[in-house]
């Protein structure tokens, strides 16, 4: 396959994806980002991955419209890999059976066990992460904001910045940050 045709391949990858998310998102919620924090980081993910707004808004469109046949389930799977290391597994699928036999299959397959529900989620704690390049800000002035805004923590690390929050305060905390 040549360059452009694997790019082509990748890119529409992660329009699927984007697609897929935005879908899930707007039916667990309000099909309105103002008030679907969800929604509104699947566009921002959409956005970021050049999917056009006309995709983006068609997408809405389906997951509203009463004729949509087809349903994405979440479906969350936790084991260990090699080693013994926790992994969580999120999924986004159309068909639970055959994720299920995916999932198992890669955790065997690498020396893993899928585990029971719950055996390792205990470990983990779900927050969000806001990253920023150092360079293209100032540093002390958005460390500073994000104390003001109630984030959790401030990480400096290879010429990043990353912002953690708790998930409840990621889309307030990430708009206000914008609009600063």
């Amino acid at each position: 396959m040549h360059r452009k045709g694997a790019q082509d391949k990748k890119r529409a990858k992660a329009f699927t994806r984007a697609v897929k998310e935005i879908i899930v998102a707007a039916k667990s919620g309000m099909p309105d980002p103002n008030f679907n924090p969800r929604l509104r980081t699947a566009i921002t993910a959409a956005k970021q991955a050049n999917l056009p707004k006309d995709k983006i808004d068609n997408a809405i469109k389906k997951a509203t419209s009463a004729d949509n046949d087809v349903n994405y389930d979440e479906i969350r799977y936790e084991g260990y890999g090699p080693g013994g290391v926790a992994i969580i597994v999120e999924t986004l699928t159309d068909n639970k059976n055959r994720t299920a036999s995916e999932v198992r299959a890669a955790f065997s397959k690498n020396g893993g066990a899928l585990g029971e529900p719950g055996s390792v989620g205990y470990m983990f704690k779900k927050v969000g992460a806001i990253t920023y390049e150092e360079s293209s800000l100032d540093k002390n002035q958005l460390i500073d904001d994000a104390i003001e805004f109630e984030a959790d923590d401030c990480i400096e690390k290879d010429g990043l910045i990353e912002i953690i929050t708790s998930t409840e305060k990621y889309s307030e905390i990430s708009e206000k940050l914008e609009n600063k």
